[in-house]
């Protein structure tokens, strides 16, 4: 796995976590009953973001870290998921590889 593709992995993992951790714990107007004039109800009163975001980047660095040795390690490749055969068969790429 080369640089960029693993500031990719992270970066996608890091915004899927985070938008699982947004709405947790989230106090919204009409909870707390303070909701402003031309505001939805719903609209976040305490959000917590930079919270919410050390949080997810804790969480992300250790998904990352199993999904990349993963990767590297070589235990599941893209041909362990290919279950439609598109990519040809095993035996064909492992007699090209030498």
């Amino acid at each position: 796995m080369g640089v960029t593709s693993a500031l990719v992995l992270f970066a996608v993992i890091w915004f899927m976590t985070f938008l699982i951790v947004i709405p947790i714990r989230l106090q919204t107007q009409g909870d707390v009953g303070n909701v402003v004039p031309g505001t939805h109800a719903g609209s976040p009163e305490n959000h917590s973001l930079k919270k919410k975001a050390w949080i997810t980047t804790a969480i992300s660095v250790v998904l990352w870290c199993i999904i990349a040795g993963t990767i590297i390690s070589g235990k599941i490749s893209v041909r362990d998921l290919d279950w439609f055969d598109r990519m040809g068969g095993a035996s064909q790429s492992r007699e090209t590889d030498g």
